[in-house]
């Protein structure tokens, strides 16, 4: 699978580690994705906070060290959680490929956010 224009602009400024785990996931997808936000400004994560959409005003966004993806079927974006334990399958094997880590918001305990991928804030401060 390659990138969409779109995918690619929403990559600009984000962390080149995080463009290369997202990248060799796309090369080798058995599920396509389209990349949906890389960094946020300051007035969209305050917007989103507000929506409860994010809960955070320290979102790796702001800093370049985050994306969100969303999963297609058809070239249409589907929210069903299982593509989404897919595509972390995906994006995990792209990292471990690289001898890098990601973070899944799948993971977290009191917001799950399935579309959010992130680096570690321990090894990317």
């Amino acid at each position: 699978m390659i990138l969409n224009t779109r995918s690619m602009a929403n990559l600009e400024g984000v962390h080149p580690d995080l463009i290369k785990i997202v990248k060799l996931a796309a090369a080798n997808a058995e599920l396509e994705f389209i990349v949906t936000e890389g960094v946020r400004t300051l007035v969209r994560q305050k917007e989103l906070v507000a929506k409860r959409a994010s809960q955070t005003m320290r979102s790796r966004h702001l800093t370049g060290h985050a994306v969100d993806l969303a999963a297609l079927i058809g070239g249409d974006v589907q929210w069903a959680w299982p593509l989404y334990d897919k595509l972390n399958a995906q994006m995990q094997a792209a990292a471990k490929a690289l001898g890098l880590m990601v973070e899944w918001g799948g993971d977290w305990k009191s917001f799950r956010d399935g579309p959010h991928f992130q680096l570690p804030w321990l090894a990317y401060p």
